[in-house]
C-alpha cells in the first residue's frame, strides 16, 4: 500500500501546492486561471495532438475498451438525475446538472498522469481513446437532456447549434481532431515543430496540475452535503465498479485495458462539471463542492483501486498477488493472468478458464 501511495501522492502534491500557492496569498487566483488557460487551450491540445498522431487506431479503438467505460458513465448519470430528482427532489434541470458530475470524470488532469505514474506510459494509450469522444459524449448526453428537462429549454435546431459550439469550439477538440488527421493521412511534422508541439507537451500536466489546485480554491463547500456524498459514491465506487464487471465479465479484456478502464473510471468528477453548472445556472454549489471533495477523496479510492487491480513491477513485470472477494469465495490470481471471478449462479467457471 506505501507504495501504491508514493505511486499516487506526487500527483495530489502538485495539486496541495497550487491550492496552497493560491490561498495563502503567494500566487495570484488571475495567475491560475492564465496557469489553466495556457494548460487547456495550448499544452495540454498539444498532448493529446500528439498522442492521437502516434497511436496504433486499432489496437485501442475497441468498442470493448469504450463500451467498459462509458456503461458506466451512462449509468451513474441516470443514477445521479434520478438521485437527485426522487431523494433531493431537485427541479429537472438541477437534477441534470447534479447527474452530469457523476457523467464527467476527470480523465485528462488527473487520469493521464497517475495512469502513466502507476503503469507506465504504454498504459496511457486506451486512455488516449476513451479522452478522445468524452467531451462530445458528456456533452452531447449533457445539454441534450437539460434542454429538454429544464421549463426554459430551447427548441432543437438551437440544442444542436449549442452541442455543436461546445464541442467543435473547444481547443481539446481540436487537438484530437487535428491528431486523428496527421494519423489516419500519415502525416509527420517537421522535426524542428515537432520538437516545438513535444516542449509544450511536456509542460501539460505539472502546470495543469498545479494550475488546478489553484482554481480549485474558489470551490467552496457550500452545497447540499448529502448531495454531494451522493456523487462521489456513484464517481468514486459505483463507475469503476460497473468498468470493471464490463471490462472483465463481458468483454475479458486484458489486464493492461482493464486498469486502463477501471482507474480512469475512478477519477473525480472534472471541472467541466461546474462549467456546465454555471453554464446554465444550475447547482452550481453542488457541482463545485463535488469537484473540490471528489478530487480529495480520490487520493484514497484511486489508491486502493490500483492496488485491488495490482500495481506494475518494474523488474518483473508482473501482477502482484491478489485475492479478490465478490463473493463469500476468495479467488487468488495468480501472476500474469486476467482477472477472474466467483459470480453468483456460475456464469461461468474460473477453472475452466484457467486451464493451459
Amino acid at each position: 500500500m506505501l507504495s501504491i501511495l508514493q505511486t499516487v501522492l506526487p500527483v495530489f502534491l502538485i495539486i496541495g501546492a497550487g491550492y496552497c500557492a493560491v490561498r495563502f496569498n503567494l500566487f495570484a487566483k488571475a495567475h491560475a486561471d492564465a496557469l489553466m488557460k495556457f494548460t487547456q487551450n495550448f499544452a495540454i491540445p498539444c498532448l493529446l495532438f500528439l498522442a492521437i498522431a502516434r497511436l496504433d487506431l486499432e489496437t485501442v479503438f475497441r468498442p470493448q475498451i469504450l463500451l467498459s467505460f462509458y456503461t458506466g458513465s451512462l449509468t451513474c448519470f441516470i443514477l445521479g438525475t434520478i438521485g437527485a430528482r426522487m431523494i433531493f427532489h431537485r427541479r429537472p434541470g438541477e437534477a441534470v446538472a447534479i447527474g452530469f458530475c457523476g457523467l464527467y470524470a476527470n480523465s485528462v488532469l488527473l487520469g493521464l498522469p497517475i495512469i502513466e505514474r502507476a503503469y507506465g506510459t504504454a498504459a496511457q494509450e486506451p486512455v488516449f481513446a476513451i479522452i478522445a469522444i468524452h467531451a462530445p459524449f458528456c456533452y452531447l448526453l449533457g445539454i441534450t437532456t437539460m434542454e429538454f428537462a429544464r421549463a426554459d429549454g430551447r427548441r432543437l435546431p438551437a440544442t444542436i447549434r449549442i452541442v455543436s459550439k461546445a464541442m467543435f469550439s473547444n481547443a481539446l477538440m481540436i487537438g484530437l481532431m487535428l491528431g486523428f488527421l496527421a494519423n489516419l493521412t500519415n502525416t509527420s511534422l517537421p522535426e524542428t515543430i515537432n520538437s516545438a508541439v513535444d516542449m509544450l507537451a511536456r509542460a501539460a500536466l505539472p502546470a495543469a496540475l498545479f494550475g488546478m489546485g489553484g482554481v480549485l480554491v474558489r470551490y467552496g463547500l457550500t452545497g447540499n452535503m448529502g448531495e454531494v456524498a451522493m456523487i462521489v459514491v456513484v464517481k468514486l465506487v459505483i463507475h469503476p465498479i460497473i468498468a470493471l464487471m464490463m471490462a472483465t465479465l463481458v468483454f475479458g479484456l486484458s489486464d493492461t485495458f482493464t486498469r486502463a478502464v477501471v482507474v480512469t473510471a475512478a477519477m473525480a468528477p472534472g471541472v467541466n462539471t461546474y462549467v456546465f453548472a454555471n453554464m446554465y445556472n444550475r447547482a452550481k454549489d453542488t457541482a463545485a463542492a463535488s469537484v473540490l471533495i471528489g478530487t480529495a477523496l480520490s487520493i484514497v479510492s484511486v489508491s486502493l483501486w490500483i492496488g485491488i487491480l495490482g500495481q506494475s513491477n518494474p523488474q518483473s513485470k508482473q501482477i502482484s498477488l491478489k485475492v479478490i472477494y465478490l463473493t463469500k469465495l476468495p479467488i487468488q490470481i495468480p501472476h500474469q493472468r486476467r482477472f477472474a471471478w466467483s459470480v453468483p449462479y456460475r456464469l461461468f467457471d474460473h477453472r475452466q478458464r484457467f486451464k493451459h
